[in-house]
Protein backbone atom coordinates (compact mmCIF):
# COMPACT_ATOMS: atom_id res chain seq x y z
CA UNK A 1 0.00 0.00 0.00
CA UNK A 2 1.43 3.64 -0.80
CA UNK A 3 1.92 5.83 2.16
CA UNK A 4 -0.71 8.11 2.82
CA UNK A 5 -0.46 11.50 4.28
CA UNK A 6 -2.69 12.35 7.09
CA UNK A 7 -3.17 15.88 5.18
CA UNK A 8 -3.91 14.25 1.64
CA UNK A 9 -6.38 11.95 1.70
CA UNK A 10 -6.24 9.34 -0.76
CA UNK A 11 -8.59 9.74 -4.31
CA UNK A 12 -8.30 8.70 -7.72
CA UNK A 13 -8.82 10.49 -10.90
CA UNK A 14 -10.57 10.07 -14.11
CA UNK A 15 -9.95 11.89 -17.54
CA UNK A 16 -11.77 12.35 -21.07
CA UNK A 17 -10.03 13.69 -23.85
CA UNK A 18 -10.14 14.23 -27.34
CA UNK A 19 -12.64 12.28 -29.65
CA UNK A 20 -15.44 14.53 -29.22
CA UNK A 21 -13.81 17.03 -26.83
CA UNK A 22 -12.97 19.88 -29.63
CA UNK A 23 -13.74 22.97 -31.28
CA UNK A 24 -12.27 24.50 -34.05
CA UNK A 25 -12.31 28.60 -33.53
CA UNK A 26 -11.01 31.85 -34.60
CA UNK A 27 -9.38 34.11 -32.24
CA UNK A 28 -6.65 36.65 -31.48
CA UNK A 29 -4.66 37.21 -28.41
CA UNK A 30 -3.28 40.64 -27.20
CA UNK A 31 0.38 40.40 -26.01
CA UNK A 32 1.69 43.98 -24.81
CA UNK A 33 1.53 46.15 -27.29
CA UNK A 34 0.63 44.13 -29.71
CA UNK A 35 -2.73 42.69 -31.47
CA UNK A 36 -1.84 38.86 -33.41
CA UNK A 37 -3.78 38.62 -36.50
CA UNK A 38 -6.83 36.69 -36.53
CA UNK A 39 -6.07 32.74 -36.79
CA UNK A 40 -7.86 29.93 -35.97
CA UNK A 41 -7.24 26.62 -33.97
CA UNK A 42 -8.24 22.79 -33.60
CA UNK A 43 -8.41 22.66 -30.06
CA UNK A 44 -8.22 19.82 -27.81
CA UNK A 45 -9.95 19.89 -24.04
CA UNK A 46 -8.36 17.17 -21.44
CA UNK A 47 -10.78 17.05 -18.18
CA UNK A 48 -9.74 15.10 -14.80
CA UNK A 49 -11.59 15.24 -12.23
CA UNK A 50 -10.31 13.61 -8.90
CA UNK A 51 -12.54 12.70 -6.11
CA UNK A 52 -13.07 9.85 -3.91
CA UNK A 53 -15.10 6.54 -5.24
CA UNK A 54 -18.47 6.09 -5.08
CA UNK A 55 -20.26 3.30 -4.04
CA UNK A 56 -20.24 1.96 -7.67
CA UNK A 57 -16.23 2.17 -7.02
CA UNK A 58 -15.64 5.44 -10.01
CA UNK A 59 -15.24 8.72 -9.30
CA UNK A 60 -17.42 10.63 -12.01
CA UNK A 61 -19.29 8.27 -14.79
CA UNK A 62 -17.16 9.05 -18.09
CA UNK A 63 -20.13 9.36 -20.12
CA UNK A 64 -21.56 12.38 -17.82
CA UNK A 65 -18.26 14.19 -17.70
CA UNK A 66 -17.67 14.00 -21.51
CA UNK A 67 -21.11 15.04 -22.14
CA UNK A 68 -21.10 18.38 -19.99
CA UNK A 69 -17.52 18.99 -21.74
CA UNK A 70 -18.74 18.51 -24.96
CA UNK A 71 -21.38 20.63 -24.40
CA UNK A 72 -19.22 23.62 -23.68
CA UNK A 73 -17.35 22.38 -26.75
CA UNK A 74 -20.50 23.22 -29.12
CA UNK A 75 -20.44 26.68 -27.78
CA UNK A 76 -17.52 27.54 -28.87
CA UNK A 77 -17.11 25.65 -32.29
CA UNK A 78 -16.72 26.91 -35.40
CA UNK A 79 -17.35 30.70 -33.30
CA UNK A 80 -14.93 33.56 -33.35
CA UNK A 81 -14.01 33.64 -29.48
CA UNK A 82 -13.90 37.06 -28.37
CA UNK A 83 -12.49 38.14 -25.46
CA UNK A 84 -15.23 40.39 -23.38
CA UNK A 85 -13.09 41.88 -20.57
CA UNK A 86 -10.24 42.78 -22.71
CA UNK A 87 -7.59 45.58 -21.16
CA UNK A 88 -6.48 46.45 -24.67
CA UNK A 89 -9.50 46.24 -26.89
CA UNK A 90 -12.71 48.30 -27.05
CA UNK A 91 -15.62 46.46 -28.06
CA UNK A 92 -19.21 47.87 -28.63
CA UNK A 93 -22.46 45.65 -29.08
CA UNK A 94 -24.78 46.78 -32.08
CA UNK A 95 -27.71 44.37 -31.07
CA UNK A 96 -26.79 42.50 -34.49
CA UNK A 97 -22.46 43.00 -34.12
CA UNK A 98 -19.89 43.75 -31.86
CA UNK A 99 -17.87 45.99 -33.05
CA UNK A 100 -14.09 45.89 -32.34
CA UNK A 101 -11.70 48.60 -32.12
CA UNK A 102 -7.69 48.51 -31.52
CA UNK A 103 -6.45 51.49 -30.93
CA UNK A 104 -6.33 53.46 -34.08
CA UNK A 105 -4.87 50.74 -36.12
CA UNK A 106 -7.34 48.15 -36.64
CA UNK A 107 -11.41 47.71 -36.46
CA UNK A 108 -13.67 44.85 -37.05
CA UNK A 109 -17.23 44.11 -37.03
CA UNK A 110 -18.23 40.71 -36.23
CA UNK A 111 -22.00 39.43 -36.88
CA UNK A 112 -22.87 38.01 -33.28
CA UNK A 113 -24.06 34.97 -34.28
CA UNK A 114 -20.75 34.17 -35.15
CA UNK A 115 -19.06 35.29 -31.92
CA UNK A 116 -18.41 33.43 -28.61
CA UNK A 117 -18.19 36.41 -26.11
CA UNK A 118 -16.42 35.43 -23.68
CA UNK A 119 -16.24 36.75 -19.75
CA UNK A 120 -12.21 36.28 -20.23
CA UNK A 121 -9.34 38.94 -20.32
CA UNK A 122 -7.68 37.55 -23.63
CA UNK A 123 -8.27 34.38 -25.84
CA UNK A 124 -5.51 32.47 -24.90
CA UNK A 125 -5.58 29.06 -23.95
CA UNK A 126 -4.75 29.67 -20.52
CA UNK A 127 -7.58 31.92 -19.94
CA UNK A 128 -9.71 29.59 -22.16
CA UNK A 129 -8.82 26.24 -20.06
CA UNK A 130 -10.12 28.36 -16.88
CA UNK A 131 -13.26 29.36 -18.93
CA UNK A 132 -14.05 25.85 -19.51
CA UNK A 133 -13.25 24.54 -16.18
CA UNK A 134 -16.22 27.30 -14.73
CA UNK A 135 -18.54 25.70 -16.94
CA UNK A 136 -17.85 22.34 -16.26
CA UNK A 137 -18.10 23.25 -12.18
CA UNK A 138 -21.36 25.20 -12.35
CA UNK A 139 -22.74 21.98 -14.62
CA UNK A 140 -21.15 19.54 -11.81
CA UNK A 141 -23.14 21.34 -9.62
CA UNK A 142 -26.77 20.21 -10.70
CA UNK A 143 -25.76 16.43 -12.01
CA UNK A 144 -22.37 15.60 -10.47
CA UNK A 145 -21.73 13.08 -7.51
CA UNK A 146 -20.75 14.83 -4.24
CA UNK A 147 -17.45 15.01 -2.93
CA UNK A 148 -15.22 15.40 -5.61
CA UNK A 149 -12.05 17.65 -4.81
CA UNK A 150 -10.08 19.01 -7.73
CA UNK A 151 -10.63 19.78 -11.37
CA UNK A 152 -8.03 20.18 -14.31
CA UNK A 153 -8.51 21.47 -17.54
CA UNK A 154 -6.33 21.15 -20.74
CA UNK A 155 -6.68 22.97 -23.67
CA UNK A 156 -4.54 22.19 -26.56
CA UNK A 157 -4.06 24.51 -29.51
CA UNK A 158 -1.76 22.24 -31.28
CA UNK A 159 -0.09 19.14 -31.07
CA UNK A 160 2.36 19.72 -28.03
CA UNK A 161 1.25 23.56 -27.32
CA UNK A 162 -1.22 23.48 -24.44
CA UNK A 163 -2.15 25.08 -21.15
CA UNK A 164 -4.09 24.19 -18.36
CA UNK A 165 -6.01 25.02 -15.55
CA UNK A 166 -6.84 23.23 -12.05
CA UNK A 167 -9.06 24.14 -8.97
CA UNK A 168 -10.15 22.68 -5.82
CA UNK A 169 -14.27 21.83 -5.98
Amino acid sequence: MPDQSPSRPASHSVTVERQRLRFAAGHFATFADELEPIHGHNYDVFVEVVGPLTDESWVIDFSLLKRLTREVCETLDHKFLLQMDSRTLTIADDDTHYLIQYRDELSYRLPKHDVAALPIDNSTAERLSQYIAGQVIASLGSSGPPGLARLRVGVEEMPGQAAWFETDL
